[in-house]
């Protein structure tokens, strides 16, 4: 039996594209999950595992609508096999139930797999190059100029008497930021 899986990417998205091309292309059953790829948790997916019985052929619009990711994908694909499933993405043109799909299919995996690898290795390498140089990844240390003269304010107006709402209230800043403020020119609060 064929049994379909369709997914959103978006929770606005429609699935009558992929529901209409998985009818298109045999399937009996589709399962239809509107929830986005990014969450674990996706119980059509879980009723189409329960459902499927060897030598069906679980078939999805295109690759992405199935994994969460490279890895998750291969998991699945690896699990259909072992329960004697055959898998198809239309739009991928791969279908492992012959031998040329099965290669197509881990060839296409090595080589997501190596283009992870080398922008690792760019990644590390641009790290090391900024390293020599002196220069260091993230958010600077410490508070912008601007930022210290507010805080300078800031200081001021509490010392004469302002509360931490009022102050907030006045330079149109969060309390968070007043306490921070306060905090970094070592005021004591208690």
């Amino acid at each position: 039996m064929k049994i379909g899986y369709a997914r959103v990417s978006t929770q606005d998205q429609n699935l009558d594209l992929q529901v209409n091309a998985l009818i298109e292309a045999g399937c009996h059953v589709v399962h239809k999950e509107k929830i986005t790829g990014a969450h674990a948790d996706r119980p059509e997916l879980q009723k189409m595992l329960e459902f499927m019985r060897p030598g069906d052929e679980i078939v999805v619009w295109k690759l992405d609508r199935l994994g969460r990711s490279l890895s998750h994908l291969i998991e699945l694909v690896n699990l259909f096999s072992e329960r004697g499933v055959t898998f198809t993405s239309l739009q991928d043109k791969i279908d492992t139930s012959t031998p040329s799909g099965k290669l197509i299919f881990h060839i296409f995996c090595s080589l997501a797999e190596f283009e992870r690898a080398q922008i690792r290795e760019r990644t590390m390498a641009g790290l090391a190059a900024a390293k020599l140089k002196g220069k260091t990844g993230g958010k600077p240390a410490g508070l912008s100029e601007e930022a210290k003269q507010k805080a300078r304010v800031v200081e001021s107006l509490y010392r004469d008497g302002y509360g931490v709402k009022q102050i907030g209230q006045q330079l149109n800043i969060a309390r968070t930021t007043v306490y921070k403020y306060l905090q970094e020119r070592g005021v004591n609060l208690h």
